[in-house]
């Protein structure tokens, strides 16, 4: 009931709207009512469906030529308008994650590493190999990876969605190794159409409202048309201590409750060699630990979310066959991550033996470790603490607020040279500004000052502003005035732009093969692109180790680069409408990029279409694709960020009993009175070293597709489509997993006898004070980006389509499968291969990506499947949805640390399997008139829960609350309403 009442006062807000509106002259509604077949297609089983139309002519998604009668070798799936609608989905990331052969990316259900953006990762193969496109064209990217933000995508003008699953680099340059994403938008709209939506899960939370209004209209005599759409989209948070699976942090090892060593009561190490204790304000005393802080209760399972958006687009035939056009793009989006409390996270301190607030017992400890008298010393004198965990709980969670501003704007001129050939030229620039703003952190030298203090009510230093700060007490020792001076808003903004100018000749030759009766059909054009992006931020968060918390220091950067190219497609028929070939396409294209950082190098493609019959066909692609590096992999500078990984060689009584592991940690920079007290970091998250490397060159990739369309006459309405698709990445652009970079040091088969001066592990370096991969900027294991990573993976997918006419209704079933054989990634040449299809682990995921992006999950088979009956006036529709089960990484469990090849703390046995999940999502669209309809969708109808594993066997970003949210519902059912009105 609450939800139909939410519903129907936003529904009402929208109904003043479209009054207001009703003052306009009245337009003819044209668009015809959307096709009740819903689910993932080919291209193939709907070809009306698959390709951009302008003046006539036809440019599938996969090829620049324009030809009604040409269709593309490469196979390309289709999500149509009817999809969109029935599913009520908001945003494309959300999509697109669903699909078979997609693989989880950042997006509304990453908190902890979600920096206000969406992407897409085709075939696991990382964001950056894959293009985002709108209406063939690209878009300014979001950060310095050169990735597409999918939040800005403008769903309600959205006509389909093409996924061309396999290397388009020849079609549409580098970065689409894997594929392309590209939304097309609806053409020639003449009317006015409102929607709104609402969603709420069953257990009340999670909100989300959207509204859409677009208004087009032809003038001239159909010369010209005008579109215009405005929209927003609010969604609220789910929390995680909303959730009975999550409330707890599981640890995935020993499978009880675990936590935080940054916590309340403090823990510290006081380099005494009593490793790390923790304060019992109880007894007044030091004691093993003895409570682990919660975070979970905190993080969100659905990031707060805030969208405007406006999409113009216009088109006027200025004169006979030629035509101006133009497209326009705003958006204005808010992403809010939620995180637990701030605090030390075992960073070192000084503090005065005076403190007002120390407690007698660390005190005395302190005077034995330094080797002083407690009861003559100074009390102005300091001493110092290695590693302070201590966690604000005072003062509320972390709130990062990124709000991302993007405009776009594309226009160009296209028309006919000749009755055969057409122009199209164009020019693009847009900008994206991404801004942060986060709360709740503290600044560590605001709290330095505040633990230098004589009394209760000044600091040692003489600021005014300054409070004495009670680190040693329960949680709610920290008062309101003492938080307000640590907490300091911090801000940091990332700039990118993209100018892009590109002219295409296309159409036929006027002239056929001897045996075929179409014309062949060519491309050719140029392309200058040129990408800038840039990041500034305040002070306190270019400063390593000053903002606590943030995770890594945010220096200003910038980086450029442009590129021009020149390319050529060509499509043949060779032979048609003879015995045993119905028609026979030949397809060839080649690009040349010369890139001011990575010099030139070479595209090609070749393939072809073998139709015996008119319902069978074979086809195939082979192209040899590049990549080259983008700003980030470039310019990015060297920071000291935080990577998932449970274990430590160094850790414990290990290099006590073993000289030569002994040996390496002091070498890395470990006291030697740490040996045998060295901790893992308590919350898997020790520090990696990132940064750009300008020496990379291109990465050059080998993709290729074969695969078959039936569509039998004789069972009409029947198609099936079955692809396989492989592709090999050499020269790839990479980075080590932490495990590959400690490996290389402390596996014997990398480092023969264990030598301490090996440069694999005098690269790492270690905490001055405690030995640990944690606790200051200066410990990390460095993971440096190189050209030494190779990739393979290959698969089959699977579409079946079927429409039949029922005595009481239509039925559609549609089937879209995807059968992943490998996916095989080795950083460097010393590094694990490891085979992650079908595996979980803090190693797994895309390759080359980053840390944030491991840990994700990649699945041996997926599909969606959906029924859909239509009656007169009703859709009832079930999409069922299913991902293979999965398993943890065996390698990871065998994968060394030492030469013994012992186990590193492989994750409790009940956490080593997930089984295959079934979500089942119902729809019901009935149209109460001719220009209004509603829909209702329950997603999850069966609550299915996620399964749990813990929080440590992958990376923050993806294995949260106990589970992997992006790719396993954690949401639980939920329903959603939406209206739809045309005039």
């Amino acid at each position: 009931m609450q939800i139909v009442k939410l519903t129907r006062g936003r529904l009402l807000m929208g109904a003043a709207f479209v009054a207001a509106a009703a003052a306009m002259p009245a337009m003819a509604q044209t668009e015809p009512q959307t096709d009740p077949q819903t689910t993932t297609a080919s291209a193939d089983a709907a070809q009306d469906q698959t390709a951009e139309t302008t003046g006539g002519d036809i440019v599938v998604t996969g090829t620049l030529i324009r030809n009604p009668n040409l269709v593309s070798s490469s196979p390309v799936n289709v999500v149509g308008q009817a999809e969109l609608a029935l599913r009520q989905s908001n945003v494309a990331e959300e999509v697109l994650r669903t699909l078979p052969g997609v693989v989880a990316s950042i997006g509304s259900s990453v908190n902890n590493g979600n920096g206000g953006s969406s992407f897409v990762d085709l075939r696991g193969l990382g964001p950056q190999r894959n293009l985002v496109l709108l209406d063939g064209a690209r878009i300014v990217p979001a950060d310095f990876n050169g990735q597409v933000n999918l939040n800005i995508i403008p769903l309600a003008l959205v006509d389909r969605v093409d996924v061309l699953t396999g290397g388009a680099t020849t079609t549409y340059g580098a970065d689409a190794v894997s594929g392309v994403v590209n939304f097309i938008t609806r053409k020639d709209f003449s009317g006015l159409e409102l929607t709104a939506s609402e969603q709420i899960t069953e257990r009340g939370d999670g909100n989300v409202f959207r509204a859409d209004l677009t208004t087009g209209a032809n003038f001239d005599g159909g010369r010209g048309n005008v579109t215009v759409s405005v929209g927003y989209q609010k969604a609220k948070p789910v929390f995680q201590g909303d959730r009975d699976f999550s409330v707890e942090q599981i640890d995935s090892v020993s499978g009880g409750t675990s936590g935080s060593g940054t916590t309340a009561p403090i823990r510290l190490n006081l380099g005494d060699g009593n490793g790390t204790q923790q304060f019992n304000p109880a007894t007044g005393q030091l004691v093993p630990t003895f409570a682990l802080f919660n975070f979970n209760p905190y993080n969100v399972f659905q990031t707060p979310f805030e969208r405007y958006n406006l999409f113009v687009s216009g088109r006027y035939e200025v004169t006979d066959g030629i035509e101006a056009y133009t497209q326009g793009l705003f958006s204005k989006t808010k992403v809010s991550t939620v995180i637990a409390p701030s605090g030390t996270f075992n960073l070192p301190f000084d503090i005065n033996y005076g403190n007002p607030y120390l407690p007698a017992s660390i005190r005395n400890a302190a005077c034995a470790a330094n080797g002083v008298n407690c009861a003559t010393v100074d009390p102005n004198a300091t001493f110092n603490i290695p590693a302070v965990a201590r966690r604000f709980v005072e003062g509320g969670s972390r709130i990062s607020e990124y709000t991302t501003q993007l405009f776009q704007f594309r226009t160009g001129l296209r028309g006919d040279i000749t009755d055969k050939l057409s122009f199209d030229l164009s020019g693009a620039y847009g900008e994206s500004e991404n801004s942060n703003r986060s709360t709740g952190q503290g600044l560590r030298s605001r709290v330095q000052a505040a633990l230098l203090a004589n009394n209760v009510n000044t600091c040692t230093n003489g600021n005014s502003a300054c409070v004495p700060l009670n680190l040693f007490g329960a949680a709610g020792s920290i008062t309101p005035e003492q938080f307000a001076y640590l907490n300091v808003p911090t801000t940091a903004a990332t700039k990118t732009s993209l100018a892009t100018v590109r002219g295409v000749i296309s159409g036929d030759l006027g002239f056929a093969s001897p045996g075929a009766t179409d014309a062949v059909g060519i491309a050719i054009g140029g392309e200058y692109r040129r990408y800038v992006a840039e990041s500034s931020s305040d002070l306190p968060s270019q400063t390593p180790d000053e903002v606590l918390g943030a995770g890594a220091a945010n220096p200003d950067s910038r980086g450029t680069y442009n590129v021009k190219e020149a390319f050529a497609e060509l499509i043949a028929p060779l032979v048609q409408n003879k015995p045993f070939i119905h028609n026979l396409t030949l397809e060839l294209g080649a690009r040349y990029s010369d890139y001011s950082t990575a010099g030139s190098n070479w595209t090609w493609k070749a393939g072809g279409n073998w139709e015996p019959t008119n319902w069978l066909k074979f086809r195939g692609n082979y192209q040899r694709a590049t990549r080259a590096p983008n700003i980030n992999e470039l310019f990015g500078p060297q920071i000291t960020g935080l990577d998932n990984f449970a274990t430590d060689p160094c850790q414990g009584a290990a290099p006590t009993t073993n000289a030569q592991l002994r040996a390496i940690c002091l070498a890395q920079g470990a006291p030697a009175s740490s040996i045998g007290s060295i901790e893992a970091e308590p919350a898997a998250q020790p520090n990696n070293r990132t940064g750009g490397n300008l020496d990379l060159g291109v990465e050059r990739a080998t993709t290729w597709t074969a695969g078959i369309v039936l569509n039998p006459d004789f069972v009409p309405g029947l198609t099936i489509t079955a692809d396989y698709y492989n592709i090999k990445v050499r020269d790839a652009i990479s980075q080590p997993s932490f495990g590959d970079a400690l490996n290389a040091c402390f596996l014997v088969a990398n480092n023969p006898g264990l030598d301490p001066t090996n440069p694999a592990c005098t690269a790492i370096r270690r905490n001055a004070a405690t030995g640990a991969l944690f606790g200051t900027a200066a410990a990390f294991v460095p993971l440096p980006y190189s050209n030494s990573g190779r990739i393979k993976t290959d698969g089959v997918d699977l579409t079946v389509n079927y429409r039949h006419d029922l005595q009481f209704a239509k039925l559609d079933l549609n089937f879209s499968g995807n059968w992943t054989n490998s996916s095989r990634f080795q950083a460097t040449p010393v590094s694990v291969v490891r085979e992650c299809v079908g595996y979980y682990s803090n190693s797994c995921g895309s390759p080359g990506a980053g840390s944030a992006f491991r840990g994700s999950i990649q699945p041996k088979y997926s599909f969606n499947q959906r029924t859909t009956l239509s009656f007169d006036k009703i859709d009832l529709s079930l999409l069922w949805r299913y991902i293979d089960k999965v398993r943890y990484e065996p390698i990871a469990v065998d994968e060394l640390l030492n030469d013994n090849n012992a186990d590193t703390d492989p994750p409790a046995e009940q956490f080593r399997t997930i089984g295959a999940a079934h979500y089942f999502d119902l729809a019901t669209r009935f149209a109460a008139t001719d220009n209004f309809d509603l829909t209702f969708t329950v997603t999850n109808l069966f609550d299915r829960q996620p399964p749990i594993v813990g929080n440590t066997i992958g990376s923050t970003s993806f294995n949260s609350g106990n589970t992997y949210p992006s790719t396993y519902d954690a949401l639980g059912r939920r329903y959603a309403i939406g209206a739809k009105l045309t005039f």
